[in-house]
């Protein structure tokens, strides 16, 4: 795999006027960056994603993992990065045997990945709702490992920090240390970065859990069950299909994680009172 490059900070400065109690001044701000990602595996097109021009490495794994295009991280050959006027070109080279070396035109995305969407013309309702292998049995996670997570996460979102815009993906272990984080305007954008990260720093998925700064929609559970994930918590709600994507796939789905207090929708038994290396059953 390539080494982590930077391709941009994932703000640009813009001018503004800024309005203040009856009065305006002419200033400069920070605005998140948006650009369309076109994931190209083996010379075809498989879809473009309005992303975040960042980490853009892991996204390409991370991607290419939770899409099923590559069933594990050594499929995955070649990644060139192709700047272009009209946006971003990720060029895939994938083995042979891999599903993303083998594309069906007729069944490829009709339409561009918009940053709020994880599915965005996707042609088969098997292929709109996905049902994951269950996950393993993971870390027990206390409520204060939980808490910690949280707190930790507020200062790690330099991009979001700047422009006020943008969703972030974390990493804790089971102390509720934050490990890795990764930002994105599209909140499953950043979940594939995550995942990307985690593979390439060869981080085992059931030494920890996942913190995400946005609600848990069901693409975000399949994801994070695709990776092995089994803790995902979310600041915001859940939608009733994630919640059952998430038992069926034994994965406990957490909700409204805010300090003090948060909801447990899936099971339950991988959260307790204080913190324990023991691992709990799903």
């Amino acid at each position: 795999m390539p080494e982590r490059e930077e391709t941009s900070p994932g703000y640009a400065v813009r001018p503004i006027d800024r309005w203040r109690h009856g009065g305006s001044t002419h200033e400069e701000d920070f605005v998140a960056e948006e650009v369309p990602v076109a994931m190209v595996y083996n010379g075809a097109t498989f879809a473009v994603m309005m992303a975040s021009p960042h980490d853009l490495d892991d996204f390409a794994l991370g991607f290419s993992l939770t899409e099923r295009l590559v069933g594990d991280a050594s499929q995955l050959l070649q990644l060139e990065t192709h700047t272009l006027l009209e946006g971003i070109e990720l060029a895939i080279k994938v083995t042979d045997s891999a599903p993303g070396a083998h594309l069906d035109k007729e069944r490829e995305r009709l339409l561009p990945g918009r940053s709020g969407c994880g599915i965005c013309g996707t042609r088969d309702l098997e292929n709109a709702v996905r049902h994951d292998s269950a996950v393993g049995t993971g870390p027990h996670v206390s409520h204060d490992a939980l808490e910690r997570a949280l707190g930790e996460l507020k200062d790690r979102q330099p991009m979001n920090h700047a422009t006020g815009a943008v969703h972030a993906a974390a990493w804790a272990d089971a102390e509720g240390h934050i490990v890795i984080v990764r930002e994105d305007v599209g909140r499953h954008n950043a979940l594939d970065k995550l995942i990307g990260a985690l593979t390439r720093a060869g981080i085992d998925v059931d030494t920890g859990f996942a913190v995400v700064t946005s609600r848990a929609s069901y693409e975000m559970v399949t994801k994070a069950a695709s990776a092995g994930i089994s803790l995902l918590a979310a600041i915001s709600a859940p939608t009733a299909l994630a919640v059952e994507l998430a038992r069926s796939a034994g994965l406990t789905l957490v909700g409204f994680a805010r300090p003090g207090s948060h909801n447990v929708y899936t099971h339950p038994d991988r959260l307790g009172s204080s913190a324990s290396t023991e691992a709990s059953g799903g």
